[in-house]
């Protein structure tokens, strides 16, 4: 669909050449006046012009345009070659650019002031440089090869009555041939223009019988003109500035003798270079000239053109309606000539007969010019222009298209005269191709057709459309090329972007356009452009989002979202150019905010070499900075400051910034500290309501430490000097002075890339006050003074209504210290710092050295330790000897509770022999430490100390850190006995598992409330290599003494109803429980008999179950645990072993524990039951509701609610048997034992047997023969608890062979007898084992002879 008609650029106008006589040149200057074309040009545009289609609809255009030319200067113009006009017309424009520009800035940065004072935009003005390159683009006049606009289409030929002869001049001037190459169109309009000047020598009547001799002789197209030229010339009247012309070329550059119109050129020249606002013409004058003007166009050129286009339009008709086929063929048999020749007018009027002459000679004396040229335009191509130019758009658009289709040009028209849509895109691409190729460099004149074409484009009114995106095509014109022009094509696209609001996009252009001019060496542009990207860059997007959003990210609303890997490199760009023409000042500005950006710009993908790289780019800041900082302070002499250059980044951060007393450094997570500290509050506030002071404080002449953590941001190499903090205070005693404090100051340090340190500085006070510390400052790079504030933004505050729907923090977090005299000290350290190695259940021998630092003594002393710490400080009366005679089993109590140990009290006791500690002394603390968890670990106590009843207690830390190795790995297994001697055996595996230690493994120990053990197999001391081991058998009784623990199981039942009901959980504790203890080796001297072997005992089994009950109830909080479970399991059984390491003296013991056994029945099956039936209201989040589903699980796969059979059938092999066959079938009889291992309930037992082969075999025995039972076949009883019965049936044997002993079904009845009667719990079936298969062997004997 075709545009509205409307104004094209002036650059698609009809071309008019002059040829004048030489007279006339002369008798318009002395009347200080032009020459003739520059005169005629002053009358352009014409308004309100109609033309025709070929279809004679009337189009009215609004304004009509014209180029007026001197011939010799075209003729000139065709002498150059076309590659080196356009690389001057490059330079031309680049220098007019540079020399123009200066001026254009300040102009238009006024108006820009001015503008936003007025809250008026200029997105809408185009700007003054291209304004200029607009102009000079489109007063390109010259005839080109490729297009036919600048090819003439009239020629005005102008003579005055001031001549003697005028008739002949102009005959002459008629006969004169072109000096145009062959490639110009040589159809054109040939116009007669007789000027009459007042002064002339012919009267009036004289001048008007010469023009009706000119027009008998050439034709109606001609035209008096009478001029007053009066003198002296009257006052200037304002007219259009002329063209922008380029300069002619020397001639001495020309590749064609200089033709004899020396006259006519010079005038042409002086005509191009003058740039002509005003015209000094009278009124008359004027109004004669525009009435000439007018008249040529619409009497003689638009019916010229509008002939032309109509003959023309036939022949193209003609020729599109030929088949394809029919054309090709013809244009192969008789070849095609790249223009059809001019239509032929008889000599009329219109054309008179000295007009084809004068062609025909034209045409032969360029031939002999350039013979084999370029043809001329086609006649196609230059009905598409004269269709344009006449405004017949769906004609003119029907053409191009034509072109496109056959490939001889068009698209670059097509964007100006379709309709915007998606579709016109493709032309400019298409258009940009045939020119440019994107991987080769584009030659000058390929850079002036793009420029050309965009300039074209550009004047189009929807050039702005979403449907085409006209700024792209600027882009795209100015490709790769590094010329001003194509820079300026870059900066209007920018210019474009930003009237759309496309910030981002305009500010890279922009960057683009600066980058290009700046090697061309046009600075101020390049300033203005670089500016320009910055502040486009630096606008936020509009952000579209609920304000609630702003809030909860923790993001300022305003906060702009950049682009940070192009602003650094646009900035640095803007610092250097500020450095090089002397804005010093500014350009330190701008490279310290360069700091401040981040150090991975990501280069972008059309322009990646034009963008500063990483990571070398910091280097390059800070060299830069360095530079012109040293300039700028060398230069400044004594009004040098820096109270404008603030640092914008930040080497420390205030939140990691410690404050570290001398009793800090003993290393420890502050975690750990911190929950020491709680465990002591928690212990002393049910003994008495004394505080604790809590480590934090600083004493008087003794120095704590600020760890500053500071990061270097650059990845370069960055030094700080002068490094220190500041601090204030109030002193208790009197005022305040810096004097009082004794600040460390660091000379330098240097940061690596990247690096981040921790920097300690050092500060003595020398009297009791609280100091803060508000800063650190520096100089950075040794040149310029920054300071950093070290205090933090407090928390949100979120307590109120105004605080929750606005944001209200608390204070800020500011760095305090308490300085205090030295009254109340203590000094504890370990004896050896040395690297502790230990290994797995280790018992090792330590001491902490205690001392009085203070001024006044102290009476109380607690040692406060972790929960898991395993660990025995010993008391004077303890006896840790052992008796010669070592007894096989006894027993101990236990309190049987889960507490952690409380905090152990040292001074004030029996440990220290004094009752105090006075100042200066001194006293050795021993204790023994239990190694019982692998890894690197770390030991953290806690000393609280107090000078007495009723003071304030304070404390002090210490901590050692140890690795603990594996030593020995053991397991256990148990199965029912086999005799009647044990109940059950346990099979004990002990394995060495170090790397390269020998250990003896010198006594095993079993503990347990219900059994007693013994060895079956008799050990003794065992010396284990690497990864040897050995087992030892172990028999199993219930105890002779065995106590009632329904208790204690009751404990657990209610406790655990308690909690799956929601009730809430006294602090019970369960009741105490007598463990008896059996020694495996009899002949070890290692026993638990001891103090400190029984508190390291407690405290490990202790842990392991704690930590076990942590796995197995997750949901159920870990204070509670105490309260819930006991310590030991009525059927536990833990394994002690006693190891030592004769060649290094080491000792130590692992304590096997998690073994229950004995038979259970499900104690906590009623319970689950009756809390599985309550109607128990569900809660409305689902993770409350799987919680408690969980906790329900758990239990019911507890120890405490394990269930099995109770009954166990043994059967007892008769081994090999040698029967005589011969006299009859052998009868043998097989002992099963049953057993009943419940301690609680009866059992009725159905043991049934089968005869022969059944289906149900195991596969495992079907290589055995079958066992065939006579006899009685089923036996029924009742196993009392803990009781046993043997049962005999008889295996009938017909054969030798090996026989299975199955084929029995065992069925048990657990129950209870209540008042006579019987009453069932659980119901089992056994049927024999796949994994052990007991047998006979039957072997044949031969009967005695």
């Amino acid at each position: 669909m075709a545009r509205v008609a409307s104004v094209f650029p002036t650059s698609i106008s009809p071309h008019i050449c002059i040829i004048s006589s030489p007279d006339l040149a002369d008798i318009l200057s002395a009347s200080s006046l032009p020459p003739l074309p520059q005169i005629l040009q002053s009358f352009s545009p014409l308004p309100q012009v109609t033309t025709r289609t070929t279809s004679l609809t009337p189009v009215p255009l609004a304004s009509f345009a014209l180029r007026f030319s001197d011939l010799g200067e075209i003729e000139d113009g065709c002498r150059e070659d076309e590659e080196l006009r356009a690389g001057r017309t490059t330079d031309w424009i680049s220098a007019r650019i540079s020399s123009r520009c200066a001026k254009w800035l300040e102009d238009w940065e006024r108006m820009e002031a001015a503008t936003a004072q007025n809250d008026r935009a200029t997105n809408n003005v185009r700007t003054p440089w291209w304004n200029e390159l607009r102009q000079c683009i489109q007063g390109d006049h010259i005839p080109s090869k490729s297009e036919g606009w600048n090819h003439p289409v009239a020629i005005v030929y102008a003579v005055s009555t001031m001549l003697p002869n005028p008739l002949q001049t102009l005959a002459q001037l008629h006969a004169r041939p072109l000096e145009l190459p062959s490639w110009v169109d040589n159809t054109h309009l040939q116009y007669s223009l007789i000027v009459h000047p007042e002064t002339s020598s012919l009267s009036d009547e004289e001048a008007n019988a010469l023009f009706n001799a000119v027009k008998k002789q050439y034709g109606l197209h001609s035209y008096l003109l009478p001029l007053q030229l009066p003198s002296p010339p009257p006052l200037p009247v304002a007219v259009p500035l002329a063209p922008l012309r380029l300069p002619p070329i020397p001639k001495s550059l020309l590749n064609t003798p200089d033709p004899s119109t020396t006259g006519s050129k010079s005038a042409s020249t002086s005509g191009a270079t003058s740039e002509v606002n005003t015209l000094r013409m009278s009124e008359q004058d004027i109004q004669q000239t525009a009435k000439f003007v007018r008249e040529f166009v619409s009497m003689s050129l638009v019916p010229w053109m509008e002939k032309c286009v109509a003959d023309w339009n036939e022949n193209f008709a003609s020729t599109r309606r030929l088949p394809s086929r029919l054309f090709s063929s013809t244009r192969r048999l008789f070849g095609s000539g790249t223009t059809s020749p001019a239509p032929q007018h008889q000599p009329t009027s219109t054309f008179s007969p000295v007009l084809s002459g004068t062609r025909s000679g034209s045409q032969s004396s360029i031939s002999s010019i350039s013979a084999g040229g370029h043809p001329p335009p086609s006649q196609q191509r230059r009905l598409a222009e004269f269709a344009t130019l006449l405004g017949d758009l769906k004609l003119a658009i029907s053409v191009w298209e034509a072109l496109k289709k056959d490939g001889k040009g068009g698209s670059e028209m097509l964007p100006l005269l379709l309709s915007p849509s998606p579709a016109v895109t493709p032309h400019v691409m298409h258009a940009l191709s045939t020119i440019i190729s994107p991987d080769a460099e584009s030659s000058a004149l390929a850079q002036l057709r793009a420029l050309t074409y965009a300039v074209l484009w550009e004047a189009s009114a929807d050039f702005l459309a979403s449907s085409l995106e006209g700024d792209r095509w600027l882009v795209w014109a100015a490709s790769s090329a590094e010329e001003p022009p194509s820079a300026l094509l870059l900066a209007h696209a920018a210019h474009l972007s930003s009237r759309k609001l496309a910030h981002r996009r305009a500010a890279l252009w922009y960057l683009f356009a600066a980058n290009r001019l700046e090697k061309s060496g046009i600075k101020p542009l390049t300033l203005y452009f670089l500016r320009k990207a910055q502040g486009l860059y630096n606008t936020s997007p509009e952000k579209n989002l609920s304000p609630s959003f702003w809030d909860a990210e923790g993001i300022e609303m305003q906060a702009s979202t950049r682009f940070d890997g192009i602003l650094p490199g646009l900035e640095h760009a803007l610092g250097r150019l500020y450095y090089t023409t002397g804005e010093v000042r500014r350009a330190v500005q701008f490279f310290l905010s360069l700091l401040g950006k981040p150090s991975d710009p990501t280069p972008p993908p059309n322009d990646a070499s034009e963008v500063p790289k990483d990571p070398a780019m910091d280097k390059v800041f800070l060299d830069d900075f360095r530079v012109a900082f040293q300039h700028l302070k060398h230069t400044s002499g004594k009004e040098f400051h820096t109270t404008d250059l603030t640092l914008p980044v930040a080497f420390f951060n205030p939140r990691l910034t410690r404050v570290r007393l001398p009793g800090d450094t003993v290393g420890g997570d502050p975690v750990t500290w911190q929950s020491r500290e709680e465990s002591w509050t928690s212990f002393w506030k049910t003994r008495g309501k004394e505080t604790l002071h809590r480590t934090g404080r600083a004493t008087v002449n003794e120095a704590f430490w600020v760890d500053l953590v500071i990061h270097n941001p650059f990845n370069t190499e960055v030094n700080l000097s002068e490094l220190t903090v500041i601090v204030t205070g109030l002193s208790s005693g009197s005022e305040w002075t810096p004097e009082l404090v004794d600040v460390e100051i660091l000379d330098e340090i240097i940061l690596d890339s990247k690096e981040t340190r921790t920097i300690p500085m050092s500060i003595l006070a020398r009297q009791p006050m609280t100091l803060q510390i508000t800063h650190v400052s520096y100089m950075f790079l040794s040149l310029l003074p920054a300071m950093e504030p070290l205090v933090s933004r407090g928390r949100r505050l979120q307590d109120t209504p105004h605080q929750r729907q606005n944001k209200v923090y608390a204070p800020d977090n500011a760095i305090k210290v308490e300085v205090e005299d030295a009254v109340q000290r203590l000094s504890a350290h370990f004896f050896d710092d040395s690297r502790l190695v230990l290994y797995h259940g280790e018992c090792r021998q330590m001491r902490i050295w205690l001392s009085n630092i203070g001024t006044q003594a102290i009476g109380e002393i607690w040692l406060v330790s972790g929960e898991d710490d395993e660990f025995w400080v010993g008391q004077p009366g303890d006896q840790e000897t052992v008796e010669a005679s070592v007894v096989s089993s006894e027993t101990f109590d236990s309190d049987n509770s889960l507490l952690p140990r409380t905090p152990h009290r040292i001074l004030g006791t029996s440990v220290v022999e004094n009752a105090s500690l006075a100042p200066g002394a001194d006293f050795e603390l021993p204790f023994v430490l239990h190694a019982d968890k692998l890894g690197e670990q770390e030991l953290c106590f806690l000393f609280t100390f107090r000078e007495g009843d009723g003071h304030s207690f304070h404390c002090v830390r210490t901590a050692r850190f140890f690795e603990v190795h594996p030593l020995l790995s053991a397991t256990i297994a148990f199965q029912p006995g086999r005799t009647l001697e044990h109940l059950f055996t346990s099979s004990l595996e002990v394995r060495n598992v170090a790397h390269s230690t020998p250990v003896v493994v010198s006594q095993m120990v079993t503990l347990s409330p219900t059994w007693s053990c013994k060895s079956v197999t008799s050990p003794k001391r065992e010396r284990l290599l690497p990864s040897q081991s050995f087992q030892s058998l172990i028999g199993m009784n219930v105890r002779d003494d065995v106590p009632d623990f329904s208790d204690t199981v009751q404990f657990v039942i209610g406790k655990l109803a308690h909690l799956l009901k929601g009730l809430p959980i006294e602090e019970s504790l369960p009741s105490p429980l007598n463990i008896r203890s059996n020694y495996i080796i009899e002949t070890s001297d290692s026993c638990i008999n001891t103090t400190s072997t029984m508190s390291l005992l407690h405290q490990n089994r202790r842990n392991l179950a704690a930590r076990e009950l942590v796995v197995r109830h997750p949901y159920v909080a870990p204070a509670l645990h105490p309260y819930i479970f006991p310590l030991y399991h009525p059927h536990s059984l833990d394994v002690l072993i006693f190891w030592d390491i004769p060649s290094s003296g080491r000792s130590g013991l692992v304590l096997i524990s998690g073994a229950n056994v004995g038979a259970g029945h499900g104690a906590l099956n009623a319970v689950i039951r009756e809390v599985q039936e309550l109607k128990v209201k569900r809660s409305m989040f689902a993770e409350t509701d799987r919680e408690k589903s969980n906790v329900l699980e758990a239990i019911r796969a507890s120890e405490w609610n394990a269930e099995m059979n109770p009954v166990s059938l043994t059967t007892i092999e008769p081994g090999v048997i040698h029967h005589d066959f011969s006299e009859r079938s052998c009868q043998i009889p097989v002992t099963f034992m049953l057993r009943n291992f419940s301690m609680t309930h009866p059992s009725k037992y159905t043991l049934k047997l089968a005869s022969g082969t059944t289906a149900n075999d195991p596969s495992g025995t079907r290589d055995l023969a079958p066992p065939s039972w006579i006899g009685r076949l089923t036996f029924r009883g009742t196993l009392e608890p803990m009781q046993h019965v043997t049962l005999t049936p008889t295996l009938l044997v017909t054969g030798p062979d090996t026989y299975a002993l199955e084929g029995w079904q065992l069925e048990v009845e657990v129950g209870q007898r209540t008042d006579q009667s019987w009453r069932r719990i659980y119901r089992y079936l056994e049927k024999p084992s796949k994994a052990h298969q007991p047998c006979v062997t039957v072997v044949a004997i031969a009967p005695p002879s």
